[in-house]
C-alpha cells in the first residue's frame, strides 16, 4: 500500500520533462502526454511561423491586374473590407440585401456587414455612386483589403 501511495505522489524530475520536450521536437508529432502516478504533463508543439509574404511592388512594380479584374479599372471605385471576417449582404438571414447591383448609394450608406469575432461591422460606401458589381459571396470569408463592391462614382 505504501508503494502505491509513493507512486501517486512521485513527481517528474525536470530533466525528464526536458527530455519529453526534446522528444517532441525531434519526432514531429503535435503533442506528447506523460503520466507518472497522479502527475501528468502534456507538451504541445507550437506551429512554426509561416514565412512572411514577399512585399508587393506598388506603382511601377511587376504585379499587374487585367483592366477587367482590377477593382479600380475603368473609373470604378472599390469598396474594400477593413478586416478579415464573414461577408453578409443583409442585416439578418431572410431579409433583403442592403444593396443590389444597379442601386444608387450615398456616401455613408451601409452596403454590407463583415462579421469578425462575433462582432457585426457595418461597411459603408465612402463615395456616392452606382453599385456595378458585388465581388464577395454572401456568407463567405473575406480577407483584409479584399474588394467587396465596385461602384461607379457619381459626378459631383
Amino acid at each position: 500500500m505504501r508503494n502505491e501511495e509513493e507512486n501517486r505522489q512521485e513527481k517528474l524530475p525536470l530533466d525528464q520533462v526536458e527530455k519529453v520536450v526534446e522528444l517532441l521536437r525531434e519526432s514531429g508529432v503535435g503533442e506528447i502526454r506523460v503520466r507518472r502516478g497522479e502527475t501528468e504533463i502534456s507538451v504541445k508543439a507550437m506551429p512554426e511561423a509561416l514565412p512572411a509574404a514577399p512585399p508587393v511592388a506598388v506603382g511601377g512594380g511587376t504585379v499587374q491586374e487585367s483592366a477587367e479584374g482590377a477593382p479600380e479599372a475603368n473609373g470604378l471605385h472599390a469598396i474594400r473590407s477593413p478586416l478579415v471576417g464573414t461577408f453578409y449582404r443583409a442585416p439578418a438571414p431572410g431579409e433583403e440585401s442592403y444593396v443590389e447591383v444597379g442601386d444608387t448609394v450615398e456616401a455613408g450608406q451601409v452596403l454590407c456587414i463583415v462579421e469578425a469575432m462575433k462582432m457585426m461591422n457595418e461597411i459603408v460606401a465612402d463615395v456616392s455612386g452606382e453599385v456595378i458589381e458585388v465581388l464577395a459571396e454572401n456568407s463567405g470569408g473575406v480577407e483584409y483589403d479584399q474588394p467587396l463592391f465596385r461602384l461607379r462614382p457619381s459626378a459631383s
